[in-house]
């Protein structure tokens, strides 16, 4: 299965419009590509703006022939209006040949993942509803235990959150770009589930057992923030991100 993730910063003043653009004009056409079996929006950020569409295809080929086709160029011209503006500007010479400066507008990121789910696991899991919670980990692991940590992951990380309760869907995602970047997704029934796991210290025991496999930067920094007591932040932190489902459909 391959994962899809398109990260967009809305305008404040436009989630509820976005959200019905998504389901009226986004779910129809979606539903109607090959191969798309699941789209969703999660939101996330300290306010709520960092938006994410999500999708679930059963080849990346499919999934790289929406992205190449009208369809998706049409959709994300539309989307255009509800998105924030960046932090950038940019300066341009009007007609009378003054200097202007003005915002630019947020571009949507654009990031792809496979993932080892076949389509009945995905049909058991049955994602949707909008009392869901999404928990994304990021992590950067060593190119020469990439193949140690994807067998801890299935071994030990699945099969604790496999029997944790609220858990309803729990997977791991490699990244199509950066060779040694992953996203385990988990998919809960509710945020109070969520942090029942989170504060039960299972979570600190899964990162302690795989935790050799990380990123040799990231374990240098763990060392020097133990000999320093101190909180260094990296690039290649593990990185944990929670998003409520805002909306989300099967198409199968």
């Amino acid at each position: 299965m391959f994962m899809r993730l398109l990260q967009l910063n809305i305008s404040p003043d436009h989630g509820e419009q976005f959200k019905a653009f998504y389901i009226d004009k986004v779910y129809p056409l979606l539903h109607k590509m090959q191969g798309c079996l699941f789209a969703g929006l999660i939101k996330g950020g300290a306010d709520g703006t960092e938006i994410i569409s999500i999708t679930f295809w059963e080849t990346q080929e499919q999934a790289d022939s929406y992205e190449k086709s009208s369809v998706f160029t049409n959709l994300l011209s539309e989307a255009k209006p509800f998105l924030s503006e960046s932090n950038e500007w940019k300066v341009q010479l009007s007609d009378k040949m003054e200097l202007e400066y003005a915002p630019v507008q947020e571009e949507p990121i654009i990031k792809k993942y496979t993932a080892a789910i076949n389509k009945e696991d995905y049909q058991k899991a049955k994602i949707a509803g909008t009392q869901m919670y999404v928990r994304i980990v990021s992590l950067k692991i060593q190119e020469d235990k990439l193949e140690e940590f994807k067998n801890l992951y299935s071994e030990l990380v699945m099969k604790m959150l496999k029997e944790t309760p609220g858990c309803k869907f729990v997977f791991l995602t490699e990244s199509m770009t950066e060779k040694n970047e992953f996203l385990s997704v988990t998919i809960w029934d509710s945020k109070e589930d969520a942090y029942r796991y989170e504060n039960s210290g299972k979570f600190e025991e899964l990162t302690n057992r795989i935790k050799h496999t990380f990123s040799q930067f990231y374990l240098w920094k763990m060392a020097l923030e133990k000999e320093y007591s101190a909180k260094i932040k990296t690039t290649d932190d593990l990185k944990v991100e929670s998003y409520n489902l805002v909306t989300g459909k099967s198409f199968l």
